[in-house]
């Protein structure tokens, strides 16, 4: 299982929130590319990388920020956050981004996101599936839509998906555990090579044993990292140990 740390921008700074709240922000460092050069001192090989701005103006906004730790870093960088168009995802990955995670836009224009998926391929495109309650959000949280998760992910496997990243919102930043059950039902539901990266509520290191064995392809890290909850040693070996 991947272990991917995620770094979340306001302002350009690294900053958490508690289940999507803007309201609860928490700056953790001035500097994203500090962070991230820390975690790459560690032996992480991915970043988690969302531009918060950009979900709340609904288009890229953080994109220097991406180009900086692309360039000086090497991360493998999934980035997501209010990527709407052609253009956001042309910068996105002129900046550096080796995914791109889109959320709103796979439930708000299907179209353009199925024509991301054959445009660029199911190892550049991560279906970002955030729910609060199994019913999938929109618009960095803000608004809850009526798709249900688990069709939500076997309608776009059909289409080509493989990457799913899903957030129980309800655990996100909450440091109270992640959803074992929910991930169990997407992946007992869902067809043969679904990679579903787990994220929201991871608190402990002995979280990520239980993700691997339900068969979770990564696991997203963020406040429990800034919190020290979970030491970077701890994942230095769990990656050295795999």
């Amino acid at each position: 299982m991947r272990i991917i740390p995620a770094i979340d921008i306001i302002d350009g700074k690294c900053v958490r929130l508690s289940k999507g709240d803007y309201t609860t922000k928490k700056i953790y460092n001035e500097n994203p590319l500090e962070v991230a050069k820390e975690f790459e001192t560690h032996g992480i090989e991915y970043l988690h990388l969302v531009d918060l701005d950009g979900a709340k103006s609904k288009h890229i906004v953080n994109h220097k920020v991406l180009e900086q730790i692309a360039s000086k870093t090497s991360l493998k960088i999934d980035f997501g956050g209010g990527l709407k168009s052609d253009s956001d995802l042309r910068i996105a990955f002129e900046s550096g981004a080796n995914q791109i995670t889109g959320g709103s836009i796979a439930v708000k224009n299907r179209d353009m996101f199925a024509s991301w998926l054959l445009k660029f391929g199911a190892d550049k495109i991560i279906l970002g599936a955030d729910a609060l309650d199994e019913k999938i959000a929109v618009s960095g949280w803000l608004e809850e839509s009526r798709e249900e998760l688990v069709p939500f992910i076997q309608e776009y496997q059909k289409q080509g998906v493989s990457y799913v990243i899903c957030t129980d919102i309800s655990k996100d930043g909450m440091l109270e555990g992640p959803s074992f059950e929910l991930y169990s039902k997407i992946l007992a539901s869902s067809g043969k090579g679904l990679k579903l990266i787990a994220s929201g509520g991871i608190s402990t290191f002995n979280e990520l044993p239980k993700l691997a064995e339900i068969g979770c392809e990564g696991t997203i890290i963020g406040k429990a990292i800034y919190e020290n909850r979970i030491s970077m040693k701890q994942l230095e070996e769990f990656i050295l140990n795999k």
